[in-house]
């Protein structure tokens, strides 16, 4: 570690960068330099130097810097962190705590788990890191002195999460460095997963320094696991031992997706391996992969031009953690300005002197600076910048190499929908194909379907289960299925809703066409008896019984039969009212009629009995005045019906689930009823037209007492033809019951048809 503090005390201020040069534990118990925090510590050398012959920032002040390797130790770390403190002996003696720090701030270190372990925290100096990206860090209870200008692993490992879920990758691995960097790490990837519903197949944790059979273990786990996609939140240290072992059993198909830490590594792009050496002369050797203690083709000549040299340290492709570097140390050098600035601009004399370290980190949290990208720089309450992420995708170059694809950005300034932004055409995936990997532990369901998790599984892991009738779920990958509204019904696919099927009996129907042809034939029979009396209405069998209540009662039945076709079709409004009121008037009718000539008969066989004159109280007006007195008892009903509580077309939507019965709400169910209400007599059987009308009045009964419970069993439009039905059976009965046998005498028993006959009968 090398430390360089106030050249010719021009300076108030120290910059100390842990780690910048970095030692790597290989197989082979060789030490070698890392190239990448070889280049971070140029980095910083490159912006102090920058800083000290700048003439806006710090004007007439030098900063001096010291740097130190920590060789990825954490005890290291410690003693360097102290050393520090305490003047930079590498000694500590009973009078080195009482001393201030000399050191206002340092830079580092670039892994997680060393820096937690400094315990400079407890002393107030600022500490900014440019690589520890721990979402443990943020916690300023107890890292109070600690800034970063690399984002917290918590956006990190929220942004992969949803770049898996944005690719539709729900089942994945996770491999992770055993420190705090991969725990913390993936331990967040998990928490951010399971809110976007993606799932963890396994997760394995290793560390370089395990042993192999620790690495075929893990490798072992991958290739048994089902995941096609595998999250590598890993340190470049312990990511490289993993990634040789993969190579050699030539584990291919795996998608990977890398957290920072490696994802940007040339020399791991590159798949090349180095062998590591210690000390300079050995950077020689490193970088042109050549020895000098070797005599052959590998030998060093000591001629090897730099400006020919292509490895990590001379690349400046990519640059992303490196700029972190240089803007830690601007972020420094501006909080230096500012607290030099209060102090020049104070007339308070106990302000005046030194900076000390706890007055550097006071200012650094509200330091505010834009860099020379453009970029403006500050760190919010936990010391985190705000966390911006390229999506870099690895693709081979036209030279065969490796190139970084920039595919796409994550800002967590921007709104949560707009933060993850992905150009997926231009990504190259696993194997160079041009298509999407698929990773799921179950395919996804179609519409129609939803998910039943498996017993014991993950919630990834699921049936697809058909909605039920009646239920549909139009997205792929529905939790649940959603009921249709009340006059909605699913389709055959279950992906959408319909109109339910409205039922009514229609008039294209079979049922509607017979029932249609009946009404017509009880019309025609009714009009040919009809005009049949009417051609013999001076013969005694039509006189006889009231020849002018028989054509009313023939009239009243033609009426019957028409009222029947008003219960097909569509209900309406119109047609609702009309078909009940008409249904009721006509019958009414005919029932009058019928109880007319019931009276009739009555009246003429008690008129046979000596001393009888009945007849007269019960001649031709009477028994119009009865038809019309009862006939309006049943208008004045229907109008009070239609008045109150009239018939409606009424959707029924309880009777059956997947259609729609259409029908004729009663209304009120007492003014059907009283419609219905008819007055059966007991008639004597010793006289031929009292039998006719009592077989046509048990007809009628059985007709409409069999009606009532078939009326409320039938379902929809059986409802509907039952009431046709005993409409229809009720008019054939009487039709038939009081007609065809005079029509019999008059057509073919003409000689029955005199006034002797039927004297005599």
């Amino acid at each position: 570690m090398v430390s360089l503090c106030q050249l010719q005390h021009k300076s108030a201020a120290c910059l100390v960068s842990l780690p910048c040069l970095h030692f790597l534990q290989k197989e082979t118990s060789t030490l070698g330099l890392n190239l990448r925090e070889f280049k971070f510590a140029q980095t910083l050398i490159f912006a102090i130097e920058e800083i000290n012959n700048s003439t806006q920032l710090l004007p007439g002040i030098s900063l001096g810097y010291k740097i130190y390797d920590s060789c990825r130790s954490i005890a290291q770390t410690i003693l360097s962190g102290m050393a520090l403190m305490n003047g930079y002996e590498d000694t500590l003696s009973d009078t080195s705590c009482p001393r201030p720090p000399a050191t206002h701030a340092i830079v580092g270190e670039s892994t997680s788990s060393p820096t937690i372990g400094l315990i400079i925290h407890c002393f107030f100096i600022l500490q900014i890191s440019h690589f520890a990206t721990c979402a443990c860090l943020s916690d300023r209870k107890r890292y109070p002195s600690f800034f970063r200008t690399i984002p917290s692993d918590y956006y990190q490992s929220r942004a992969l999460a949803q770049l898996v879920k944005h690719f539709g990758w729900t089942w994945v691995g996770t491999v992770r460095s055993r420190n705090d960097y991969g725990n913390n790490g993936i331990a967040a990837f998990e928490e951010a997963a399971k809110e976007e519903g993606v799932c963890i197949e396994y997760s394995e944790a290793i560390l370089s320094s395990d042993p192999q059979e620790k690495f075929l273990k893990t490798l072992e786990v991958i290739k048994k696991g089902t995941a096609r996609v595998v999250l590598a939140f890993m340190a470049l240290g312990d990511f490289l031992p993993l990634l040789k072992v993969i190579s050699q059993h030539n584990i291919t198909g795996i998608q990977w997706v890398g957290s920072e830490s490696w994802i940007t590594s040339r020399t791991l792009a590159e798949t090349k391996e180095y062998s590591f050496l210690s000390g300079a002369v050995e950077f020689w050797e490193i970088v042109f992969q050549c020895s000098f203690r070797n005599i052959g083709s590998d030998s060093c000549t000591g001629s090897e031009r730099l400006a020919e040299l292509q490895n990590e340290y001379t690349d400046i492709s990519e640059l992303r953690i490196v700029n972190k570097v240089y803007t830690a140390v601007y972020a420094v050098a501006n909080t230096l300005q500012n607290v030099l600035k209060d102090f020049r601009s104070s007339t308070n004399s106990s302000k005046r002197g030194r900076p000390t370290p706890q007055m550097v980190l006071k200012y650094m949290r509200d330091v505010r600076f834009t860099v020379k990208t453009g970029e403006e720089i500050f760190f919010d309450e936990s010391g985190d910048p705000v966390a911006r992420y390229d999506l870099v995708n690895w693709q081979p170059a036209e030279d065969g190499s490796l190139q970084f694809e920039h595919v796409g950005l994550y800002d967590s300034s921007l709104p949560s929908q707009q933060r993850l932004q992905v150009n997926q055409e231009h990504i190259l995936w696993v194997e160079k194909r041009g298509q999407l990997p698929v990773s799921v532990c179950s395919e996804s369901c179609p519409p129609g379907t939803r998910k039943a998790v498996q017993k014991g599984r993950p919630v990834c892991c699921y049936d697809c289960i058909p909605c039920a009738e009646g239920e549909i779920s139009n997205g792929t990958d529905s939790s649940d299925c959603f009921p249709c509204d009340l006059e909605y019904w699913s389709n055959e696919r279950k992906d959408g809703c319909v109109l339910k099927v409205v039922e009514f009996l229609y008039y294209t129907e079979i049922m509607g066409v017979m029932f249609c042809i009946f009404s017509f034939i009880g019309v025609l029979l009714t009009a040919m008896v009809y005009f049949l009396f009417y051609l013999h209405k001076e013969t005694s069998i039509v006189r006889a019984n009231n020849s002018e209540l028989s054509f009313l009662l023939l009239f009243s039945l033609s009426l019957c039969f028409l009222c029947s076709l008003t219960f097909i079709g569509r209900p309406t409004e119109w047609s609702c009212m009309l078909r009940h009121t008409a249904f009721g008037i006509t019958f009414v009718l005919c029932i009058s009629c019928v109880l007319g000539k019931t009276i009739v008969v009555l009246m003429a066989f008690k008129a046979t009995l000596p001393g009888s004159n009945v007849m007269k109280w019960f001649g031709p007006f009477q028994q119009r005045l009865s038809v019309v007195s009862l006939t309006l008892i049943q208008l004045i009903i229907c109008v009070l019906w239609l008045t109150i509580s009239p018939p409606f077309p009424y959707m029924n939507l309880s009777y059956y689930r997947e259609k729609i019965i259409l029908e004729c709400n009663l209304g009120s169910a007492l003014g059907f009823w009283a419609v219905l209400a008819f007055l059966a007599r007991k008639l004597p059987d010793n006289f031929n037209e009292a039998k006719f009308i009592t077989f046509s009045m048990l007809i009628f009964c059985a007709v409409w007492l069999t009606f009532i419970p078939a009326y409320v069993s039938s379902p929809g439009k059986f409802t509907v033809a039952v009431q046709i039905f005993a409409i229809l059976a009720s008019s054939f009965g009487l039709l038939f019951c009081i007609f065809v046998p005079k029509c019999y005498i008059i057509l073919l028993k003409p000689e029955k048809n005199t006034k002797k006959h039927m004297m005599r009968k």
